[in-house]
């Protein structure tokens, strides 16, 4: 048992390495993402205000600025992970929006065509947006940096919980991996 125990908190701790590596790929890509789609709304102004109006929204010229400068300027900064959790809110309520708008029957098809669901344009900015949002933007990151600078906490030496010993019982001493 003491061997599934070590092989089990060995995984735990390269998993746990791993999440910053991960949580950078993802702002780096959705991040881009999330800019240049907020460029193309803005050098487009007309064209999506034009569009937002065929959708019934009301203010399509505001609306569209405010789409526009949402996801370009919080890509900018979730790329950057600058502020991220609070960034991904916007970004986050954006996407809400599309789907309630323009992706109208892949939200209703939620719960009797998954795939529908999953597979609509906001899908993968939502799900990146909100991974950022739980998880924190890892310590590869702006953030990450100003927490090391400022506060003096450093991102290799997190404090996580140490990992059962071999002649411990696992029922009294569960292990636990920190979300940092």
């Amino acid at each position: 048992m003491s061997m599934m125990r070590r092989a089990y908190s060995m995984q735990i701790d390269l998993m746990t390495r791993v999440q910053p590596v991960l949580l950078l790929a993802i702002r780096l890509y959705w991040g881009w993402q999330f800019f240049l789609t907020g460029r193309g709304k803005l050098m487009n102004l007309e064209r999506t205000a034009a569009f937002f109006d065929s959708l019934g929204i009301p203010l399509p010229m505001l609306n569209a600025g405010m789409a526009g400068t949402t996801e370009c300027l919080g890509g900018l900064l979730m790329l950057a992970g600058l502020g991220s959790r609070m960034t991904t809110i916007p970004l986050v309520a954006t996407m809400l929006v599309a789907y309630a708008t323009a992706h109208q029957a892949e939200l209703g098809a939620l719960f009797n065509n998954p795939d529908a669901f999953v597979s609509a344009p906001p899908f993968l900015f939502l799900l990146a947006s909100l991974m950022v949002m739980i998880f924190g933007p890892g310590w590869i990151s702006a953030d990450g940096m100003l927490q090391h600078f400022c506060f003096g906490k450093c991102p290799l030496n997190s404090s996580r919980p140490a990992a059962p010993s071999a002649t411990s019982d696992m029922h009294t001493q569960p292990v636990v991996a920190s979300h940092r």
